[in-house]
């Protein structure tokens, strides 16, 4: 499809379908003008920022689907030079740090010294869900150097001071109910454990 030109259509991505038109006008006639997509049903709460908000489904289709609806379809696969998902706070954060470069033409490219294979980011669901989460957890510094990390691990409140470093795989826990603080410094192949004793955001 001429969507897939990347000459002309410079911004395209994972999310972007290239349809013929005529099979698509098949498809809606065969169907009574929709494409028949499978529903999905995610458990949600009214407040996403308030696990003790009100249950709610939240009903939705994906495009994604419509593949299955077109004879003879395929899907191109992008590699991580060219595309750095972004659903989680997690994800952010990895993009966010050096593990990434800005190129002349503002692309985002993973860095070379990460040879090929992005950080791997795990944030407590439960404090960085939202993005008030991963705000609150670089309120005291920036983000830290993920480069030479190969997965950082994060369980608990956890606020980072500026000119943190992660190398290897980090475990970072704060047990406690309040906010800690991890401090400056090269953090290498470690499990560093916040409890009564560190200091409070």
């Amino acid at each position: 499809p001429a969507v897939l030109y990347v000459s002309k259509h410079k911004y395209c991505n994972t999310n972007n379908l290239g349809i013929r038109l005529d099979k698509l006008k098949e498809v809606l006639d065969k169907n009574n003008g929709v494409v028949p997509l499978p529903m999905i049903k995610n458990a949600k709460t009214v407040d996403p920022s308030d696990s003790k908000s009100a249950a709610v489904f939240q009903l939705e289709t994906a495009m994604g689907a419509a593949i299955e609806s077109f004879d003879n379809s395929g899907a191109i696969v992008v590699d991580r030079s060219r595309f750095a998902p972004v659903k989680t706070c997690a994800d952010l954060l990895r993009v966010r740090s050096d593990a990434y470069d800005v190129t002349e033409d503002s692309r985002l490219v993973l860095s070379a010294e990460c040879k090929g294979q992005p950080p791997v980011v795990d944030l407590d669901k439960k404090e960085y869900k939202t993005m008030s989460g991963l705000d609150k957890m670089l309120s005291k510094g920036d983000v830290p150097s993920l480069k030479h990390c190969k997965k950082l691990t994060v369980k608990g409140k956890v606020a980072l001071e500026k000119g943190i470093t992660f190398k290897g795989e980090v475990t970072i826990v704060n047990p406690t109910a309040e906010w800690r603080i991890l401090k400056a410094g090269v953090y290498e192949n470690q499990t560093v454990e916040l409890g009564e004793n560190s200091e409070k955001l």
